[in-house]
């Protein structure tokens, strides 16, 4: 038997490594380089939500990416998956600010049966664990919430992940948690943003959060790249599951940013022969803005292009008030057009006909 397929199969069943596998997947650009997989004996290795850690691969084990495997941990041992080896590990170590000081710890082995055995026994008390977790804080009157606990794969070690907009000190909380639940304790403070991504959920916008399906590092949101895309202010669309501004603000503010740059100030009045113009509103990507006769409300809406808003604006600072904000190109446009069906033809041809039968009509009458 493969030993490698049987705990890959263990794995799927009773455990969640492969959760986040595409989140957290890293593209191998130098795998089709000869002997690349070969120059170097560090392994990446994935573990439960997005945590990852390097590894000594020195036993000159055999691994591909996909491979369970049990690696060194302090104390005992973890279970994780081999996402990366090869040479770009190295350059993944660099990326992520990971010292070399001191010695990286080691692979095992590829996970054997028992070791699943007890992965997989950890894993099921992991909710359980954080329901009373969360009691025995707020007994503590601790203002505190636990998001998550994940086990080490021999269940010797857990991780509690909690949120806390203060400090707080827990060390009477993890005296209480290591005699209540035998084990190690280790505490590990994340952002609502993380817990989010934890959790999961379907967001506004109908598809999975981008913090759950593949976003790993959260950049600050502020409320000016909701106001350059004209997004309403209201806090509670501005907010997303996580409370917080929604990271997606930032995908297109680049966009807006440099489209409003050639977009006249809202600051500024237009007038004409009859009217003064301000601004209502404005449509960004489609570079058109709209005025009002009123200053607070919509009265006498007249969209035009940033284009004629030029050209309304130079003969304005001319001392010129043209006779409409429209261009008379598209004035003479809109009076020459006739009203015509799908088909073509007029919609008023049918009114010739009823003059003439009409007419005939009072001439049989006549006779």
């Amino acid at each position: 038997m493969d030993m490698t397929q049987h705990t890959c199969s263990c794995c799927a069943e009773g455990c969640c490594l492969r959760a986040n596998a595409a989140k957290l997947d890293t593209y191998d650009w130098m795998s089709d380089i000869p002997g690349a997989d070969r120059s170097s004996n560090f392994v990446e290795v994935q573990f439960k939500n997005t945590r990852k850690g390097y590894y000594v691969n020195d036993s000159g084990i055999a691994l591909k990416k996909g491979d369970i495997v049990a690696v060194e941990s302090s104390p005992g041992h973890d279970i994780g998956m081999v996402t990366l080896t090869g040479k770009l590990v190295q350059y993944q170590i660099r990326k992520n600010n990971i010292r070399m000081d001191g010695e990286l710890k080691r692979i095992y082995r590829i996970a054997r049966q028992n070791d699943m055995d007890k992965f997989n026994e950890a894993k099921a008390r992991e909710h359980e664990t954080m329901i009373r977790s969360r009691q025995i804080a707020e007994e503590l009157n601790l203002m505190m919430k636990i998001g998550d606990v994940e086990y080490q794969g021999d269940g010797n070690k857990a991780i509690f992940y909690y949120i806390a907009d203060e400090r707080v000190d827990f060390r009477q909380l993890i005296k209480v948690l290591a005699d209540t639940f035998k084990i190690r304790i280790e505490m590990k403070q994340i952002g609502a943003r993380q817990e989010a991504g934890r959790i999961g959920g379907i967001g506004p916008c109908g598809r999975e959060l981008c913090c759950t399906s593949w976003m790993t590092n959260f950049v600050s949101v502020a409320t000016d790249a909701a106001r350059f895309q004209d997004i309403s202010m209201n806090p509670q669309k501005l907010a997303g599951q996580c409370a917080k501004l929604k990271c997606c603000y930032n995908y297109e503010v680049d966009t807006y940013v440099e489209a409003q740059k050639q977009l006249p100030s809202r600051k500024i009045v237009l007038e004409t022969l009859n009217n003064t113009y301000f601004h209502f509103k404005t449509d960004i990507l489609k570079h058109e803005l709209t005025y009002s006769t009123d200053k607070s409300i919509p009265v006498n809406l007249i969209t035009i292009s940033s284009v004629r808003a030029f050209e309304v604006i130079n003969l304005n600072r001319n001392g010129i008030k043209p006779e409409s904000l429209e261009a008379e190109s598209k004035k003479q446009t809109v009076q020459k057009q006739e009203t015509h069906d799908i088909l073509g033809d007029s919609v008023s041809r049918f009114d010739a006909l009823k003059k003439k039968k009409k007419k005939r009509h009072g001439n049989f009458e006549k006779r």
